[in-house]
């Protein structure tokens, strides 16, 4: 069966956080909040990894690689996501929410863990198409030949 770069991709990017993030846990470090913005490094390492494989194969539209940078990232994104609110749920649900950093994404109030992971879900989003755009402007300007 052959998966889709995109696909596998953001697959390794959902893997990828979510050790993380379990390390960060077992260390009992999960509430610095500058260690929890870290995860931007893996997004950024397999967004990159898609398009310059895209480049590689001689896709080198623009807007062909954006849709598959941001498709690699929109996958990622949905499924940490999905596999956050899972985790939350097994651990206790808003009761282990609570536990959670307070200054990560919400300033103030309690939000439920359904309304946390769809905040994160808009952040995530945002910041995704956000590193797409910025990789494609490095991108745009690159040789085919010389990686």
């Amino acid at each position: 069966m052959n998966i889709s770069k995109e696909l596998n991709n953001g697959i390794l990017i959902f893997i990828s956080i979510g050790i993380y993030f379990l390390f960060m846990e077992l260390l009992g470090l999960s509430d610095v909040f500058l260690l929890r913005l870290l995860n931007i490094f893996i997004v950024v390492y397999f967004i990159n990894k898609t398009i310059k494989s895209n480049y590689k194969e001689g896709k080198t539209e623009y807007l062909e690689n954006i849709i598959s940078g941001s498709l690699t990232s929109l996958i990622g994104v949905a499924l940490s996501v999905a596999g956050l609110l899972a985790y939350i749920s097994m651990k206790g649900g808003n009761a282990y929410l609570a536990n959670l950093s307070k200054n990560f994404l919400f300033g103030g109030g309690e939000p439920s863990m359904y309304q946390y992971c769809i905040g994160l879900l808009f952040e995530g989003i945002a910041s995704s198409i956000i590193i797409t755009f910025t990789l494609m402007q490095y991108w745009k300007d690159r040789p085919i030949k010389g990686y």
